[in-house]
């Protein structure tokens, strides 16, 4: 079980790495223009921040759906139907009542919506890297602070040049004065 929920992280982690350096190098065109290309750090800082924004989306999103399946597990599934579908009645971890209804909580269920929630995940990951609309509600927001950063760091490598051209300009003319 552990080993199918991991082969969709690292599946949809691989997929993430795979296509990031990708999206930095075409957020860095089209932001920074005029401006010296990032340094290999830079762009890996770049990377990182857009990895790390994307996965926790993609945890959020997971964790939702799988709230979403345990919760309704726990409303469609009756202790008679579980019986039938698993053959025993399950491996109860606790149970409340609620509106008459008794409501059972069991290993079997968080196995299937972790299953589930993981696949989920894993599909996430990939719809919001390569579906147009999943782009534009996901992305959107993050490439739009990171264009602002690259903007801001443009304008403060030109600030610097100037500084440092002021400086250095009335000391080529003391050298230049006998």
């Amino acid at each position: 079980y552990f080993v199918v929920i991991g082969l969709f992280v690292a599946l949809g982690t691989v997929f993430l790495l795979a296509r990031i350096p990708r999206e930095a190098r075409r957020l860095e065109r089209e932001a920074a223009e005029g401006s010296p290309p990032l340094k290999r750090r830079q762009l890996l800082n770049v990377g990182l921040v857009m990895l790390v924004s994307q996965a926790l989306q993609v945890l959020i999103v997971s964790f939702m759906i799988g709230a979403f399946f345990v919760v309704f597990g726990m409303l469609a599934i009756d202790d008679g139907i579980r019986t039938q579908w698993l053959g025993h009645p399950g491996n109860e971890l606790f149970a409340i009542d609620l509106f008459g209804e008794r409501l059972e909580l069991t290993t079997e269920l968080l196995r299937v919506a972790g299953g589930l929630a993981a696949f989920s995940g894993f599909y996430f990951a990939i719809s919001m890297l390569t579906d147009s609309t999943y782009r534009e509600e996901f992305l959107d927001e993050l490439t739009s602070e990171m264009r602002d950063s690259f903007r801001e760091r443009a304008e403060y490598l030109r600030l610097r040049e100037r500084v440092l051209s002021a400086a250095a300009a009335p000391e080529d003319q003391a050298n230049a004065d006998p």
